[in-house]
This record gives structure tokens, C-alpha cells and sequence, in this order.
């Protein structure tokens, strides 16, 4: 596919620096990115990544959406994108997605995703699950959206959180299937 334009959507749950790595990468990449946030996910980013860190997300990408502009344009599916990224995808989002309520832009993003059969990778921010949380996260499966836990790759041994927010947004880059894959790789040779 030649187009470069992803749908970046940041809700409220805990993790909003995993939201902020996939933009950095989508960035360095060179990808077009159309961002909207949920207003959870502006007090999250600004509880768990300072103060500017909204700032420094806006600065990332090609495009900000407000949450309740439903004619924005990624509201349409004629508007060619790769694919979405929730990162985090928070309980709430995850309920309105896999139940088809587009009740904002984000969730409308992402349903719009589902109806042209684009790639849209949530990653899932909640532990433990309950019963309708995995009832949820089946019923999105069903309709094609891929669930990522941010779970870290301890085979990769990282020293540092932020070695393992990378890893995680580089498997859900790598997911959109747009280009060569960054995620660090397993390798036999890494255990000892």
C-alpha cells in the first residue's frame, strides 16, 4: 500500500507513554499521523509524562482531532489511511469499539477501520481482566481488530521502562504492516 497515513488514538488509561512512542516512531518512519485524544487521556499524558507532554505529542503529528468532531475526516472511510493505533486502549474504548458505539471520533475512527478492513491494533491497558473485558476484547477480535497487551519481551532483557515502551510501540507499528519491521526480534543467540 502506498499510502503513509496513520490513525494514532491515546485514551485514558495508565500508559499514555506508549501512545507518545508510537508517534516518535510513526515519525521517524515518516508517516502522516492523525491524532486524537480522549480528554482522559490529556490528564493521563500530563500525570505520567509531565507537564508538556501533550506539547510534545502535537508536535509529532500531521494532524490533531478534536474527540467530538465526529466530521472530522477520519470519521469517513474514504479518507485512505493504513490502519489505527489505540495506545493506550482503555476498558471504555475497548467496550464502545467491540460494540460498534461511535460515540466520539476515536471510537468512530476505529469502527471505520473495522468497515473497510484496514489493520487497527489496540493496545489493551487493564489488569486483571473481567468477564467483560475478555468478552469484549473477543468481540472486537471477531470483527478483525488485533489486541496487543503492552506485556514486555523479558527475553529481551531491558534494562530501563523506557526500553520497554519502545519495544512495544515498535510490534504495534510493525502490525500496520507498512514497512521493514523495527520491533526488536527473538534470537536464540539472546538467551544465555
Amino acid at each position: 500500500m502506498s499510502v503513509s497515513r496513520v490513525i494514532l488514538g491515546i485514551s485514558g488509561a495508565s500508559g499514555a507513554a506508549l501512545g507518545l512512542s508510537v508517534a516518535r516512531q510513526l515519525n521517524d518512519l515518516g508517516v502522516e499521523i492523525d491524532l486524537v485524544t480522549s480528554n482522559a487521556a490529556t490528564r493521563t499524558l500530563r500525570e505520567e509524562c509531565g507537564p508538556d507532554a501533550h506539547e510534545t505529542l502535537k508536535a509529532l503529528v500531521t494532524r490533531t482531532h478534536a474527540i467530538d468532531n465526529i466530521g472530522a475526516s477520519i470519521a469517513s472511510g474514504s479518507v485512505p489511511v493504513c490502519g489505527m493505533i489505540v495506545a493506550p486502549c482503555s476498558m471504555r474504548s475497548l467496550a464502545a469499539i467491540a460494540n460498534g458505539l461511535d460515540d466520539n471520533l476515536l471510537t468512530r475512527a476505529a469502527s471505520v477501520q473495522l468497515k473497510e478492513r484496514r489493520r487497527l491494533i489496540l493496545l489493551a491497558r487493564e489488569a486483571p481482566l473481567t468477564l467483560a473485558h475478555l468478552r469484549n476484547m473477543t468481540a472486537a477480535t471477531e470483527q478483525g481488530t488485533i489486541i496487543l497487551p503492552p506485556v514486555p519481551a523479558f527475553y529481551l532483557k531491558p534494562k530501563e521502562v523506557a526500553e520497554v515502551v519502545g519495544q512495544i510501540a515498535a510490534r504495534a507499528v510493525d502490525l500496520l504492516g507498512m514497512a521493514a519491521p523495527t520491533a526488536k526480534q527473538w534470537s536464540s543467540e539472546i538467551v544465555t
